[in-house]
């Protein structure tokens, strides 16, 4: 592979990633599945169903919003 070649491999995708699954939202939480899914229960954080409608998907931006929202100083 020539160097050009080389190079452009390791750019990475414009495109930033929008929609995660549970397992990626646990991690991006640094929760354990079942406390996302806890929280898709609670409807404390929206989903995004898949084509199937089986398939559920969390929206990099409701996560974000839930982690500013539940940030807090402890004394």
């Amino acid at each position: 592979m020539g160097k050009g070649k080389e190079k452009a491999h390791r750019i990475g995708n414009p495109l930033q990633k929008r929609l995660y699954t549970i397992k990626e939202a646990a991690q991006y939480l640094g929760r354990k599945e079942c406390g996302v899914r806890d929280l898709i229960w609670s409807q404390t954080i929206p989903v995004v169903r898949g084509e199937n409608g089986r398939k559920l998907y969390l929206d990099i931006e409701d996560l974000d919003n839930y982690i500013r929202q539940n940030k807090a100083f402890y004394c």
